[in-house]
């Protein structure tokens, strides 16, 4: 779908300055556009690999197991159907653990892992589990202590301080998440009574 979407939009941007007689603005956008894409992904590396550098170490000091250690009693509120030793556990603790760091790149694949370790948990792979919504509504709100992704971006467009993001971040993102549990929550209540009362 969001590429019948983005076709959709080149096609009437072209049309529209084919109409107005400026069609060599288009080419001109496009390259444009991919040097500033290229750009800005050079001007991210730097800042990702530093991050990702300092998550293997807080890895191999044992920092994160730390960390999971302290969200396992939050992960058990917010996932109580999944068994503590399950492997789909360690997989959203850490998926957590990066969230919190602001390391989307790295929680991506760990999200991944654990929607794969949740599914087997499923009484039907057709159907998401109240657990899977969950882990998707967190991943998709999660607390962010270090915002890393926007500073690097800020840092790379020469912002005089990229740092002064956090605090806003960090009040957004609490918000965001306490909706998403609230609602989780509710849901999760809705569906027990319901096959309660079925």
């Amino acid at each position: 779908m969001v590429n019948y979407i983005w076709l959709g939009l080149i096609l009437i941007g072209i049309v529209v300055a084919g109409i107005n007689g400026k069609i060599e603005v288009v080419s001109a956008a496009a390259f444009e556009g991919a040097k500033t894409g290229v750009t800005v992904c050079f001007g991210l590396i730097s800042i990702l690999a530093f991050w990702l550098g300092m998550m293997k170490i807080a890895e191999d000091s044992g920092l994160l197991k730390k960390l999971q250690r302290l969200l396992s009693p939050i992960a058990r509120f917010l996932f109580p159907d999944v068994p503590r030793d399950h492997p789909a556990m360690g997989y959203i603790l850490s998926n957590m653990s990066a969230n919190m760091l602001g390391l989307g790149n790295a929680a991506t694949p760990m999200g991944i892992k654990a929607m794969q370790e949740l599914q087997k948990l499923s009484p039907d792979p057709r159907t998401a589990t109240p657990a899977m919504c969950t882990l998707l509504a967190l991943n998709t709100s999660s607390i962010t202590l270090i915002p890393t992704t926007i500073i690097a971006i800020r840092l790379n467009y020469e912002s005089t301080n990229a740092v002064e993001i956090v605090g806003t971040t960090l009040f957004a993102t609490f918000v965001s998440t306490g909706v998403a549990i609230l609602f989780d929550k509710y849901y999760r209540y809705r569906t027990r009574r319901t096959r309660t009362k079925g």
